[in-house]
């Protein structure tokens, strides 16, 4: 499912580490360890490109973990293949201890589910809690990878960015509309969002597409 995984020399999974390698660049003045990934709409692959983006780091012999911060349509369990029967929702509350919640995927990459979804997402992300979790894990982990909802959709994405070092935002090439993208920035920026860059999705298809038409179009 992760391509950085599945073919790590192709041309994508090297754009996966091309992005690891920016973010760790992008500042000077302060390492970016908690980095928030969303879109402005919902299918522009955000929890894709947090699976490739944590995979990268984990390859780089960073100590990894990925958060399913999606807690009204998590995703990561299915990609991921593993239970989402308890996870940080549970952890939130106090009904697990966070050790029993995380899945160990391999040395360096942890994976922690969005557990049951609960009535009230933007306030449990938003709790002291959650800060207090990230905050712990911070002294266990190298990178916290935070796979967020989208952000025209609820405002967990904004409450998430406040938490975090870093926003990366995720744009579907031909699908996601330039207003979307400009009111997606402009909620970040209402909560002083560091947003480290923008990340286009689904390039490699759209090129594919291209050639099949111009192919098409030379037989003709």
């Amino acid at each position: 499912m992760f391509i950085v995984e599945k073919k790590p020399k192709s041309i994508s999974a090297e754009a996966y580490r091309t992005l690891r390698t920016n973010i760790q660049y992008s500042s000077f003045d302060k390492e970016i360890r908690t980095i928030v990934v969303t879109s402005s709409e919902p299918g522009e692959g955000k929890s894709t490109t947090s699976g490739n983006l944590a995979m990268s780091f984990a390859q780089a012999e960073k100590r990894t973990i990925i958060i399913d911060c999606d807690l009204r349509k998590p995703s990561l369990h299915k990609k991921f293949k593993i239970s989402n029967l308890i996870g940080l929702s549970d952890v939130l509350i106090g009904k697990e201890k966070i050790n029993s919640a995380i899945h160990e995927y391999n040395d360096n990459l942890s994976i922690l589910t969005s557990g049951k979804l609960p009535p009230n997402p933007s306030e449990m992300l938003g709790s002291k809690s959650m800060s207090k979790l990230l905050q712990e894990l911070r002294n266990y982990f190298d990178i916290i990878v935070l796979d967020s909802a989208p952000l025209q959709a609820v405002t967990d994405a904004q409450i998430l960015s406040t938490k975090a070092d870093g926003t990366v935002l995720v744009v579907r090439a031909e699908k996601t509309k330039r207003d979307s993208v400009i009111q997606a920035k402009a909620l970040l920026d209402k909560v002083g969002a560091n947003i480290l860059g923008v990340v286009l999705n689904g390039i490699e298809n759209t090129r594919r597409k291209y050639y099949y038409y111009y192919g098409n179009e030379g037989k003709e």
